[in-house]
């Protein structure tokens, strides 16, 4: 599959991917920006190229449902997200659980605009001691840039002043929706 994925990828829509995911069993994902459901099957074919395990999570109810073999297929892990949990103590959880888990996520929460990001995967990273990846998905390029991982500090602002700077000047599908710190 991940030679077809390459060949659909590269060839099919002409896109490019710059750097590598690092060999390591457990980390973040963060990919910026989210403007459109293009992004999930650019993610999928990248997912195959490299032919890494990523994985979301989901409401456990969406895992209840007829399709719930294939979100779980897919890599999706469900987590019990109603108010007397705390969903960043249940993807710790997660990642102490399992010897491999490689959570791929979208920081702005929506497709929409967004002026600053959800920060849960943040203290994810920093209480399940695993670092960050970034992903840009730039459209207007068409290339997915990868960065090295980058692990939390104790000083939350200079990291995301940090990670919002590596996505500064990437476009979105939708471009009127790509984040952009004021």
């Amino acid at each position: 599959m991940g030679k077809i994925s390459r060949w659909i990828f590269q060839r099919v829509l002409g896109w490019k991917l710059k750097g590598s995911f690092p060999s390591l069993n457990k980390y973040i994902i963060i990919v910026v920006p989210h403007t459109s459901w293009h992004d999930f099957y650019i993610g999928v074919l990248v997912r195959s190229m490299v032919n890494i395990p990523m994985n979301f999570v989901g409401k456990k109810e969406l895992f209840d449902t007829p399709f719930g073999w294939y979100f779980k297929w897919m890599g999706g892990a469900p987590i019990d997200r109603s108010k007397s949990n705390n969903t960043v103590d249940a993807v710790v959880k997660l990642f102490e659980q399992r010897d491999e888990f490689r959570l791929a996520l979208a920081p702005e929460g929506t497709r929409k605009k967004v002026k600053t990001w959800k920060t849960g995967f943040y203290f994810i990273a920093k209480a399940a001691k695993v670092p960050i990846v970034m992903v840009a998905f730039d459209y207007r390029n068409k290339d997915v840039r990868v960065e090295p991982p980058f692990y939390p500090s104790d000083n939350m602002e200079t990291d995301f002043n940090f990670m919002y700077s590596y996505f500064s000047g990437v476009e979105g599908k939708i471009p009127e929706y790509s984040f952009k710190k004021d």
